[in-house]
């Protein structure tokens, strides 16, 4: 992305994925820590559509053994509506919201990709690999599901069918250190790449990174990154309720932000989990937008070509 953008603004205050309430109030922090005006300064034209909200609902059954069933149903068939038409705007940016919110951006997204004819590629930053089926779930909690739901691993009941799927060999999950074990079984019978944490620090995080790109660049794919605030260690991004030791340091989540423009390859960006109620006088948010400005052009490190002849 080495030109100027119309980056396309949603608010997604969806909390109900899970079951600790704070990520209502992921929208307006991002707002306040400046996302918008990051974008403006780079030379994007920025454009907030306001905060989505769900279509109406029936009252959800405090027996089911999903959480919030109904309501992340209306969430999914709101946010799949939203994407596919922000996607034809310009680079659409959903700011959550919890990682349930994924379930309708990326089908929307990969509905319109369908419709341009061209494959959806999706990169995972996250120490979740978020690959539960409605079946294999413990928690109940739905945003621990959206991988296996837009690539159509399993029949979600009552949820809106994906009639575009994405092909599990088109996701690139980067950054796991919490998979359960029905995750990992599902996983390791999968086409999904994944890279875990040591895997990362025994062969770097830009290696598997540009090989991922570099497939998407030569299918002429468009990439989806679904960014998770526990990509990152808690101890520089504490505002997240799934806290995970041993997650990306600030220099590596910068190094995959400044590869992701230095590819042009971006076309849409998930913002998600972070709770501003866990925060720490805003640090969290202020560094997402830091690493959303990487994304679309800032130079946080120079890196010099030194020559020792």
């Amino acid at each position: 992305m080495n030109h100027s953008e119309h980056m396309v603004l949603l608010g997604v205050p969806m909390d109900c994925g899970k079951r600790r309430k704070g990520c209502l109030m992921g929208p307006d922090a991002y707002r306040t820590a400046g996302l918008g005006e990051a974008f403006a300064d780079l030379g994007h034209r920025v454009t907030d559509l306001g905060n989505l909200t769900p279509c109406a609902y029936p009252d959800d059954r405090s027996d089911d053994s999903i959480f919030a069933r109904n309501e992340v149903i209306s969430w999914v068939e709101a946010l799949s509506d939203a994407a596919e038409s922000a996607m034809a705007q310009g680079v659409p940016v959903f700011m959550g919201g919890d990682h349930a919110l994924a379930l309708g951006t990326v089908r929307g997204v990969a509905n319109y990709a369908k419709a341009q004819g061209r494959p959806l590629y999706v990169l995972w930053l996250d120490a979740h690999s978020d690959y539960h089926t409605l079946d294999s779930t413990e928690t109940g909690n739905m945003h621990g599901t959206p991988v296996a739901y837009v690539t159509g691993r399993a029949e979600f009941e009552g949820f809106p069918k994906v009639a575009n799927p994405v092909l599990p060999e088109n996701v690139c999950m980067i950054g796991l250190r919490s998979v359960d074990g029905a995750e990992r079984a599902a996983l390791e019978a999968s086409l999904i790449r994944r890279h875990d944490m040591r895997d990362i620090d025994e062969n770097g995080i830009a290696r598997p990174l540009q090989a991922f790109l570099a497939e998407v660049a030569a299918n002429n794919g468009m990439l989806h990154v679904s960014l998770d605030v526990d990509f990152l260690d808690p101890d520089v991004a504490p505002a997240v309720g799934t806290t995970v030791p041993g997650g990306a340091t600030v220099r590596e989540a910068h190094l995959v932000c400044e590869i992701l423009h230095d590819s042009g390859l971006l076309t849409s960006l998930d913002l998600v989990e972070l709770n501003p109620f866990l925060d720490e006088r805003g640090r969290t948010a202020s560094l997402m937008v830091d690493l959303c400005a990487s994304a679309l052009g800032r130079r946080v490190f120079d890196r010099p070509t030194r020559s020792f002849s």
